[in-house]
């Protein structure tokens, strides 16, 4: 069932108040150039645990009354046993059926341990390369129009430069009706600066960023324990010209539903000022909160300055 037909027979038969009581079908369609998505990560720890099953996202996201979500390979490959009893092709069967099901957008696929495309190795930087057009085909399969890839594997700026402005010309080459994007996910990515100075060297519409709230830490972790900082702020402005998506992390709220850390209304208008029009995708990585609820608060807050 596509999403439009899905949302036209909830709202004939009432299926959305008696299987999602918590939910608001009719407030789907929004005036503004942004929409909300939901980023598998923000249900890792569930899904790790078992008390969510992997296959079960589009569902979760649905009852937070959320249309698009994010996939995160590692979740299939590394953190569950997924593909061990189930091949690529058969999980992409399941996961469009999922969605059609729910009446979600399969927006992005986030890529993790394919391989270091900003290596000097040369073998290990070419594997890399099939192994994530291996995802560019998964992710057109399912109807992404967005697959993310870090840059990895390369400590010197020149090398690394030179090293991802390869990689990502082969890879957006590949296949031109998938955006491959580039998240700032630690090290010299984390910077706004190197990251637009690669997309300038690529030069291809196809390629972009995935300009991230609160990955800008060069070195060290970004979770209380940062030996070097990018500016947030500017490197989320100097990334929104290359953006094909935008992951709004949170990680802890005030009694007044504001992040602690990120100034939300300030990135907004950062995002609103660089007129991207897309999906704005929910990343709580916090601990306070339940997954669930960091969710909620997260999308409450965007909802606010959207």
């Amino acid at each position: 069932m596509k999403r439009r037909n899905f949302l036209s027979a909830v709202a004939t038969t009432g299926l959305a108040t008696s299987v999602f009581p918590n939910t608001n079908f009719m407030k789907l369609s929004s005036k503004s150039n942004l929409k909300i998505s939901l980023a598998q990560w923000s249900l890792n720890k569930s899904i790790r645990s078992g008390n969510l099953p992997i296959l079960d996202f589009a569902k979760k996201a649905r009852s937070f009354d959320i249309e698009g979500i994010e996939f995160v390979s590692g979740l299939y490959t590394r953190h569950t046993d997924t593909m061990e009893g189930m091949s690529m092709n058969s999980l992409s069967k399941e996961l469009i059926k999922r969605s059609n099901d729910y009446g979600v957008e399969n927006v992005l696929f986030m890529i993790d341990g394919q391989g270091d495309l900003a290596s000097s190795n040369e073998t290990d930087r070419l594997k890399a390369i099939e192994n994530h057009k291996r995802w560019i085909d998964f992710s057109a399969e399912i109807g992404c129009k967005t697959m993310r890839v870090n840059l990895n594997g390369e400590k010197d700026l020149d090398k690394w430069t030179e090293n991802s402005v390869k990689s990502l010309t082969i890879l957006n080459e590949y296949n031109k009706k998938m955006n491959v994007v580039v998240e700032n996910h630690g090290g010299l990515s984390s910077s706004g600066k190197y990251l637009s100075n690669v997309m300038d060297q690529v030069k291809l519409k196809n390629c972009g960023t995935l300009p991230d709230f609160g990955n800008f830490c060069m070195n060290g972790s970004p979770w209380g324990n940062c030996r070097k900082m990018y500016d947030r702020y500017l490197g989320t402005e100097e990334l929104m010209r290359y953006a094909h998506a935008v992951s709004a992390k949170s990680f802890d709220f005030d009694d007044d539903g504001n992040e602690t850390q990120i100034d939300y209304k300030r990135m907004m208008d950062i995002v609103k000022k660089a007129k991207y029009k897309g999906y704005v995708g929910i990343e709580y990585e916090g601990n306070r909160l339940s997954e669930d609820d960091g969710i909620i608060a997260t999308k409450k807050l965007l909802e606010k300055y959207i």
